[in-house]
């Protein structure tokens, strides 16, 4: 530095190094150039030396100890703008090499989350087809990573412990890797990670693509990439070989409106494969959907999105009617919203679904007793609400009730979560 930091700091204080009693430091003698103003801050309790009644002048500062000088200087009255002032220069020079050296040290960071999910079924998909729970403990740590100023990398490894009487495995899995970063304007993502589409009533699960984004006020979405865990438990053989779509999106006011097309190629089942296939092997689905969200305050929130597939009803295996819905809509409702870092804010929402044959893939709806409906759509209500018990725990509780639009089948599911983050 061009002056001294004691030099500086005695200044702020404001007053002469006369008034005070003799230097208490034995390596600091009379005739030293900072010798005024290291006794100066002695004698207002500023600086305190070491037990051996040394000053340490030659030896590095730590950054707990530059904190506790400033701090007392603080207490005493110090004018830290004029302190700021007389090293704006070396403060600003420093700045700059502690910013990059704790963004290097904090370079990898890894986070956590842990579920416990306990869903209760009944209903024609519960009692005629063997009543079950879901018990369920998820485990998963997020890591990431800085390239470089414009790009990061993450990684999510995940462990899942079905705890029902039906289960007991337990499997762990690195189950998404991808980097984010921009192109001149343009964000991109790339890898195997989280899709959502048409506000999860389509899609919402992992995929590996390729997705790209410009625009602030106006945004163009676009992707292409291979969907992944469709097969729900079991219930359907609807996999696909490939997707790709794109959508626009914009805010008028308190209006947020989008329009996206989808197109999921090649379905994997071979016929007959499944009692809920709704295509041959080979056959394409391409949906649009059309989303409006609207805003009364910043509490209370409206959506609605409608969706149309185009798949070929001619093409349907066996078991499904050719009278059924290639389209449909969902509604929804919402109040504010548990936040996890304030103990006691809570949330509730409100959906209706009205979907056809089609028109979803991967629901967002949080059982997978969507994959019942696959060859008839459903119909059907949600209600949920959560709760934030203590700074970083949440507990939410949903009740669906749903049926198939050409049947009476049915299901009913009390679904509950308790998340934990760290």
């Amino acid at each position: 530095m061009k002056k001294s930091l004691v030099l500086a700091m005695a200044m702020a204080l404001g007053v002469t190094a006369s008034a005070y009693a003799a230097n208490p430091f034995s390596d600091v003698p009379a005739g030293h150039w900072a010798y005024d103003s290291i006794n100066k801050l002695a004698a207002a309790g500023v600086v305190e030396g070491y037990g051996d009644a040394t000053f340490g002048g030659d030896k590095l500062m730590t950054r707990y100890e530059m904190a506790q000088i400033v701090a007392k200087a603080m207490a005493k009255g110090a004018d830290v703008d004029k302190l700021a002032a007389e090293f704006a220069d070396e403060l600003d020079n420093l700045g700059v090499r502690v910013a990059n050296l704790e963004k290097k040290a904090d370079n990898v960071k890894i986070a956590g989350q842990i579920r416990y999910e306990y869903a209760d079924r009944q209903g024609y998909y519960g009692d005629k087809k063997g009543h079950y729970a879901k018990n369920r403990l998820r485990s998963r740590l997020y890591i990431t990573g800085q390239i470089n100023d414009d790009w990061s990398y993450t990684g999510r490894l995940e462990n899942n412990q079905d705890l029902s009487n039906n289960g007991g495995d337990d499997d762990t899995y690195f189950n998404q890797a991808y980097v984010n970063g921009k192109i001149g304007g343009v964000k991109v993502i790339a890898g195997k990670a989280d899709m959502t589409l048409a506000n999860g009533n389509l899609y919402d699960t992992t995929a590996e693509f390729v997705g790209a984004s410009y625009g602030k006020d106006v945004k163009v979405n676009a992707y292409y990439g291979k969907p992944v865990d469709t097969n729900v438990g079991g219930y359907t053989n609807y996999d696909y070989e490939k997707m790709f779509g794109a959508s626009l999106s914009g805010k008028i006011g308190k209006l947020d409106l989008s329009a996206g097309y989808d197109k999921f190629q090649d379905c994997l089942a071979g016929a007959g494969a499944n009692y809920t296939t709704i295509l041959k092997k080979g056959e394409d689905n391409a949906v649009w959907n059309v989303t409006a969200g609207y805003a009364f305050d910043k509490n209370v929130k409206v959506n609605a999105t409608y969706l149309n597939s185009d798949v070929d009803k001619d093409n349907f295996t066996t078991g499904v009617k050719d009278s059924v819905d290639t389209d449909g809509y969902v509604v929804g409702l919402s109040y504010k919203g548990a936040n996890k870092a304030k103990v006691g804010s809570w949330g509730a929402w409100a959906n209706y679904y009205d979907q056809g044959v089609g028109t979803f893939v991967a629901h967002t709806i949080k059982t997978s007793d969507w994959g019942y409906f696959m060859t008839e759509g459903f119909k059907g209500y949600n209600v949920g609400v959560n709760y934030a018990l203590a700074k970083n725990l949440v507990y939410s509780v949903d009740y669906y009730d749903l049926e198939g639009k050409e049947s009476d089948n049915d299901t009913r599911v009390i679904w509950s979560r308790l998340q934990i983050n760290f």
